[in-house]
């Protein structure tokens, strides 16, 4: 079988380059068209990185591949969706408001990009949670009259705690959720990105717009799709959260609260995190880790540094889970999720993967 054709929109970028590590050697896409801003339109991948002080900008620790490094770069607005499959997108939300619709009038497109995450015709996927919202995207057809779909994937921060909820609300329901996030720097870009002098010897107590982000995309991926596969209705849990920033690489670390909706104890909340599979066509992906959640006895840990690697960045790893005084059935974890790799660019070619499988790409 032949392999997709993807073009990367924003390749220049950090989100971008986390995209092409990702590809390489892909057994189902190939990567062959990248597209930045303008001022990097016509020049080779390699000669598009080089600052003006010789340095060349690559800051993914996986080498560049030279094949990457000598393709020509186009200009966004260049970009033709006849010549690919499909497409991915690393670009910020305003620039993806414009350029995202465009190509999926013809081919799908896979975003990192927030733009249409809220729109209710837009399934917000994690491929083992909720596999089941995938035939949003054919309603999204329809309305859009578009050949293509836009399917952005939830926020980094969104996605461990998305993860981690989904085996309590199947097994025991979820009713609130408290959580307080850790998050790497690279969560922020290189572009503006946070700044040396600000983060170190120091916790940034807020990160713009997060924290709704948060509480809303967990409401919808946790939702349930109506039989026609036509609306979304979001899940009725309660979700709070304050969202800071800290002096970390890579790697979000979470400490969540939450209320169940009915009675269990530790070990079966930790039974139930570390028997869950999730959707059945999730774990055959290429990308797919062999599970999803990691849970650890060790109480100190998860560790960002020690953990956000498990299983290639893939999996969300789990420690501290102890019961919870003040909540409902309360419960209290810790968790680490890689929010460069299951957070960003492995997420969405997990996506692309997921619908492959599903038979939505043709």
């Amino acid at each position: 079988m032949a392999k997709l054709r993807a073009v990367l929109i924003g390749a220049t970028g950090l989100a971008g380059q986390q995209f092409i590590a990702a590809l390489k050697d892909h057994p189902l896409i190939a990567l062959t068209g990248l597209a930045a801003s303008p001022r990097s339109a016509g020049k080779t991948y390699g000669e598009a990185l080089r600052a003006s002080n010789g340095m060349q900008a690559w800051f993914v620790p996986e080498p560049l591949p030279e094949a990457i490094a000598r393709m020509t770069v186009l200009s966004g607005d260049a970009v033709q969706a006849k010549d690919y499959d499909i497409a991915f997108s690393a670009v910020e939300a305003d620039v993806a408001r414009e350029l995202e619709p465009r190509l999926a009038r013809d081919i799908p497109v896979f975003s990192a990009a927030s733009a249409f995450r809220y729109d209710d015709d837009v399934p917000l996927l994690i491929p083992p949670v909720n596999a089941g919202h995938a035939p949003l995207i054919q309603a999204q057809r329809k309305q859009r009259g578009w050949k293509g779909f836009i399917v952005p994937i939830p926020n980094c921060t969104t996605t461990g705690l998305a993860v981690t909820l989904a085996p309590l609300a199947e097994r025991f329901g979820v009713k609130a959720v408290l959580m307080t996030s850790l998050q790497a720097m690279s969560g922020a870009g290189r572009s503006p990105g946070v700044i040396g002098l600000d983060i170190l010897d120091n916790v940034v107590p807020y990160i713009p717009k997060e924290e709704h982000k948060v509480e809303v995309e967990t409401k919808k991926i946790l939702g349930s799709l109506d039989a026609a596969g036509a609306a979304l209705t979001p899940h009725d849990v309660r979700v709070s959260c304050t969202c800071t920033r800290v002096a970390v690489l890579e790697g979000h670390t979470e400490s969540v609260f939450v209320s169940l909706g009915k009675k269990a104890t530790v070990a079966e909340v930790a039974q139930a995190m570390r028997e869950w599979k999730g959707a059945e066509v999730a774990s055959a992906l290429p990308s797919a880790p062999p599970r999803w959640i990691e849970v650890l006895d060790d109480p100190f840990r998860p560790q960002p540094r020690m953990d956000r690697d498990t299983h290639g960045g893939m999996a969300t790893t789990v420690g501290r889970i102890r019961e919870d005084g003040v909540l409902e059935n309360g419960f209290k974890y810790v968790l680490v999720s890689h929010n460069t790799k299951m957070g960003a660019a492995k997420g969405a070619i997990l996506v692309a993967e997921l619908l492959q499988a599903q038979g939505l790409l043709g």
